[in-house]
C-alpha cells in the first residue's frame, strides 16, 4: 500500500476510486464503504485509494483532545490489510478546516484528474464547519465528471454502527459488543514496565502496562478477559482496569494482565491487548484470600468463555 501526503504524489496511469474520511475505527460501517472501493475499483481496473485526515478533525475544530479507537498507524494497518491501494493522509490544520467544500476537492481530490469515483456513506458533509453535504457531492460529480455512490448505514442488531457509540460502548465497558461494531476486537499495543510485583505474592503474576499512545481510549474500569500478542506468540488472559482498592487509595489507574500459562520476563517489550469479555466491576476485597478466591474465579470464566468460543 502506498502513503502519501497529497494526492498529487499518486502517479498512476490508471484511474482511481476515491473514498474519503476520517475512518476512526475502521468500523462495520467503514467497511461496507471500504468493500464498496475495492469491488469498483476492481470492476474499473482502477486504483483503491482513501483520503484521510490526522490529526483527528475534531481536535482542531472541536473541544480539544479526542480519544481515538485507532492511532494513525493502527488505521494504515487496517486499511493495508484489506487491500487498499493507497492512502492519502492530509495534514488537517485550522487553515484546512476553512477551506470551501470546493476548494477542498479542487485541491485534495481531483486535483490529479484521474479520479473516477467517489463512494462514501450516507451522512458525508465536508467543507468549511462541514456545510456541504451529499447533494453537493453529486453536483461536483457532473461538474467534474466523476461517478458518485452513497453507501446506506451499517445496523448490528437495529443499531447503526458509528465511532461515537463505539467510544460511548467502551466507556461502560461493553467491549462485546464494540467488537461487534469494529468487526474485531478493540486492542491497545503498551510497554511492560516494572510494577510492585504484588500479582506474584498472590499467585496471578501481571504484566504491568503502559499504552503507547495516550490519545487511545481505555475501556471503563473493571475486569476483562483479553488475548495478549506478545511477538508473533498469542496467549489468553485477565486484565484488571483501575485504582487498585483493595491495596491503595489513589486516583492512578493501573492496566494489569495476567497471561495464562505464561512464564517469561518480557519487562520492556510492546504487548498487544484485545479486549473480548467484560467479567466483573473492580471491587475492594477485605482479606488478601478473598481477592485470590475471586481472581481463580475470574480466571475459570475467562478460560470458559474463550472455549466456548474458540479462541486461542
Amino acid at each position: 500500500m502506498i502513503i502519501v501526503s497529497s494526492i498529487n504524489e499518486l502517479r498512476m496511469d490508471k484511474g482511481s476510486v476515491v473514498t474519503v474520511g476520517t475512518f476512526d475505527g475502521v468500523h462495520e460501517g467503514h467497511r461496507s464503504i471500504l468493500n464498496s472501493v475495492l469491488k469498483k475499483s476492481k470492476d474499473k481496473k482502477a486504483n483503491s485509494t482513501v483520503v484521510t485526515f490526522d490529526p483527528h478533525p475534531k481536535e482542531i475544530v472541536g473541544k480539544g483532545d479526542i480519544r481515538l479507537i485507532n492511532t494513525l498507524e493502527e488505521r494504515l494497518n487496517i486499511l493495508g490489510d484489506i487491500g487498499i491501494d493507497a492512502v492519502v493522509v492530509v495534514s488537517f490544520t485550522y487553515e484546512f478546516s476553512r477551506l470551501t467544500s470546493r476548494e477542498f476537492y479542487e485541491k485534495h481530490i481531483i486535483s490529479n484528474k484521474n479520479v473516477t469515483d467517489v463512494i462514501v456513506g450516507y451522512d458525508h458533509s465536508f467543507g468549511k464547519d462541514r456545510s456541504s453535504s451529499i447533494t453537493d457531492l453529486i453536483r461536483f460529480g457532473k461538474e467534474y465528471k466523476f461517478d458518485v455512490e452513497i453507501i446506506p448505514p451499517s445496523s448490528i442488531d437495529g443499531e447503526i454502527v458509528s465511532s461515537t457509540k463505539i467510544r460511548n460502548l467502551l466507556d461502560t465497558g461493553n467491549v462485546e459488543r464494540a467488537g461487534k461494531f469494529l468487526g474485531q476486537p478493540y486492542s491497545f499495543e503498551g510497554l511492560v514496565v516494572k510494577g510492585d510485583r504484588r500479582g506474584s505474592t498472590l499467585g496471578f503474576p501481571t504484566a504491568n502496562i503502559e499504552v503507547q499512545s495516550k490519545k487511545k481510549i481505555i475501556p471503563h474500569n473493571g475486569v476483562y478477559c483479553v488475548g495478549v500478542e506478545i511477538g508473533n506468540e498469542k496467549y489468553i488472559g485477565m486484565m484488571n482496569i483501575g485504582l487498585r482498592p483493595t491495596f491503595q487509595s489513589s486516583q492512578k489507574r493501573y492496566l494489569e494482565a495476567n497471561i495464562f500459562d505464561f512464564e517469561k520476563d518480557i519487562y520492556d517489550e510492546t504487548i498487544r491487548v484485545s479486549f473480548l469479555k467484560r467479567i466483573r466491576s473492580e471491587k475492594e476485597f477485605k482479606t488478601k484470600e478473598d481477592l485470590i478466591t475471586q481472581l481463580q474465579c475470574d480466571r475459570s470464566e475467562c478460560q470458559s468463555y474463550t472455549a466456548a468460543s474458540q479462541i486461542s
